[in-house]
């Protein structure tokens, strides 16, 4: 069902991986992990309720047990580069900084009084990181090796769905474009859309952006075509001068 091999995790180790269609386009994604008894699947709000029907569709003669618990549970995500590792947490990250996080049932007390990033500030991060988010830089529109996460993908797995695209993408050797970081100067808002251009050549469009006040630049992330996704390779958004920067392809 994945691009990764959750048969041969054991407990306490987990994977990232793609949900694909027939034709390889990304789905959804998720962090999974293995415990002694099951397995818990980390989806991005979006993906939730359609990662859940998605299995619950190609379940046949498995025994499996589907349960969303992300109602009766909470999750805490701790961030950055002060943290320090635990043991019994899971390891995964929304902004691409060292981080973990907890899941306990509604109701747990003894937290400590904790300081919140909003929502803006972690997307800033994120993007500072070149961390992709999927539903934002990720969506149906891709195949995986656009992203440029290579840590998705294994390639000694059984078949799964969308397998076929991903052999053949891999026998080609090449996509024709790319999910590449930018850097740009001044702080004028960019959109997602906005095309980027290499000698006045349309190569590409924005998926996400954010003035960064720790940088003083705008970072963004946007798909660009191979001939000018290399790094510090200049191009422009909407007449500014921006530089590519290499995304963070790892998960793990």
């Amino acid at each position: 069902m994945t691009t990764n091999d959750v048969q041969s995790l054991v407990p306490g180790a987990g994977c990232y991986a793609f949900f694909l269609n027939a034709q390889g386009r990304v789905l959804a994604d998720a962090n999974i992990y293995c415990f002694d008894d099951h397995f818990l699947l980390d989806v991005e709000p979006e993906s939730r309720a359609f990662v859940m029907e998605h299995l619950d569709k190609y379940i046949i003669a498995d025994d499996v047990v589907l349960e969303d618990i992300t109602e009766s549970t909470f999750c805490v995500g701790i961030e950055g580069p002060a943290v320090e590792p635990l043991n019994d947490v899971l390891r995964a990250t929304f902004t691409g900084a060292p981080g973990y996080r907890i899941i306990a049932p509604l109701g747990a007390t003894g937290w400590p009084d904790l300081p919140h990033a909003s929502p803006e500030d972690a997307n800033t991060v994120r993007l500072e990181h070149f961390f992709p988010r999927y539903g934002d830089d990720i969506t149906s529109a891709n195949l995986p090796q656009e992203t440029g996460i290579r840590d998705a993908l294994n390639f000694n797995k059984g078949c799964y769905l969308g397998q076929e695209i991903v052999e053949r993408v891999r026998s080609r050797g090449h996509v024709n474009r790319v999910l590449t970081g930018l850097r740009m100067e001044g702080d004028q808002p960019v959109t997602r859309g906005e095309k980027i251009l290499f000698e006045r050549n349309d190569v590409g469009e924005i998926s996400s952006a954010s003035y960064s006040p720790a940088l003083s630049e705008t970072v963004a992330l946007g798909y660009i075509r191979t001939l000018a996704a290399k790094p510090d390779t200049e191009v422009s958004v909407n007449g500014r001068r921006a530089y590519c920067a290499p995304i963070k392809s790892s998960r793990t």
